[in-house]
């Protein structure tokens, strides 16, 4: 049998000589099956599969030429403002079939790892307290979005992966192909996207409770209005002047500390005088998210979600303060930091038995494991010691747990 010739072209950030290999002259929707994954996934409109190449997983989507390549400069022009969305690995284009027809082109972007889709949260209840984890992370990625000046245009559950964040839930978007990415969002632009997504949300919310045959959320629509009220209350924030006398300096300070406190910090403050009063402007192109997670990146070289961070860089400073109270000269923050990787970080993670480690990313099991150790340590009445709250972390929490590196995914 003759081998049909293959025509297309492909543009790849990673892994070309595999992709290389895929059978491109056919559909998506035809690939064989030792081809594929098999994936849990949202609804869309899109035919979707999802591919395990160099020990890594991508999901691979059919769109029009000009969508397909619009997404993948999107996804690559918000990768650099830094928003949290799937990362774009390359676009398959000019694809002949096996007839000589013309398919569509194919988005290949690399799948979330410990990331779970809003069904499975939902749906198996793999979290507590889910619907409000969700409401709030889907409303700071709403503000993060439209910061970063990027109306999304279909805000939806099915368009965003969640990954826990030491507790709470931090969301990534996942489809593009409705955005714009502007200089800047005016309030109606604003108010149009979140209206959007209040419908969307709504109707997902009722389909998956008919396809399960019990409700997920105690009222749609209230989850969906709380969505816009967690955006509408955090970008107030982040953005709204503040008035104060010019003699009260502190009040500067004190917003920078709450923003700080939020995540997120500011690359410059406009302060406006007319003698009786100053007026604190943030202009939001300026106000960048992050704050945690880059400091905890420049003192430990760890990568991990924001409030993961914020629990880790805790940590780290209780550390420093046990060593400044033990040393004769303060120990300096870079000192402290590489001294609290190699005594308290590393040996916790190492600790956890290889075929566990991938039911949470690093990060996360530090996060649970000090609460694990602080809920053993109140019912013992004393601190029993990392070693102790370790080995029970990994049998009564861990070992049960179901692994989340690629929750959905059947190889």
């Amino acid at each position: 049998m003759a081998i049909p010739s293959r025509h297309f072209r492909l543009r790849a950030r990673a892994d070309q000589g595999e992709f290389l290999e895929l059978p491109w002259e056919l559909p998506l929707e035809d690939w064989p099956e030792e081809r594929l994954v098999e994936a849990k996934r949202g609804i869309g409109r899109h035919v979707v599969r999802f591919v395990h190449l160099n020990h890594s997983f991508y999901a691979l989507k059919e769109l029009p030429p000009p969508l397909a390549e619009r997404e993948y400069r999107l996804l690559g022009e918000l990768a650099e403002r830094e928003v949290p969305a799937v990362e774009a690995i390359g676009v398959v284009s000019e694809r002949l079939g096996v007839d000589g027809d013309e398919l569509e082109d194919v988005l290949i972007t690399r799948y979330l790892e410990f990331s779970l889709p809003y069904r499975l949260i939902l749906g198996a209840a793999v979290l507590p307290a889910p619907e409000a984890s969700i409401r709030a992370a889907l409303g700071e990625l709403f503000v993060r979005l439209h910061l970063a000046g990027f109306f999304w245009g279909d805000c939806s559950l099915s368009n965003a992966l969640f990954r826990r964040d030491a507790g709470a839930l931090s969301a990534y978007l996942v489809d593009a192909e409705t955005g714009e990415l502007e200089e800047r969002l005016s309030d109606g632009q604003r108010a149009h996207d979140l209206a959007i997504a209040e419908e969307n949300l709504v109707g997902e919310l009722y389909d998956l409770s008919a396809e399960l045959g019990r409700d997920v959320v105690e009222d749609p629509i209230a989850f969906a209005e709380d969505v816009r009220l967690a955006y509408e209350q955090l970008w107030r924030e982040l953005t709204a002047d503040e008035v104060f006398a010019p003699d009260d300096t502190g009040k500067l300070a004190e917003r920078l500390q709450r923003l700080n406190a939020l995540g997120f910090d500011v690359e410059e403050v406009e302060l406006v005088s007319d003698g009786n009063e100053v007026r604190l402007k943030l202009q939001s192109k300026v106000v960048e998210s992050g704050h945690h997670r880059r400091r905890l990146l420049r003192l430990t070289g760890l990568d991990a979600q924001e409030n993961q961070a914020r629990r880790l860089l805790n940590d780290l400073t209780a550390y420093r303060a046990k060593l400044n109270r033990a040393a004769e000269a303060p120990v300096s923050d870079t000192a402290a930091a590489g001294k609290w990787l190699s005594e308290v970080f590393e040996p916790a993670i190492a600790a956890v038995p290889a075929e566990l480690q991938e039911r949470r990313a690093a990060a996360e099991v530090f996060h649970e494991l000090l609460e694990h150790r602080w809920f053993l340590s109140e019912k013992a009445g004393r601190d029993v010691g990392m070693k102790k709250a370790t080995a029970s972390y990994v049998d009564q929490v861990l070992r049960p747990a179901a692994d989340e590196k690629t929750p959905g995914l059947e190889a």
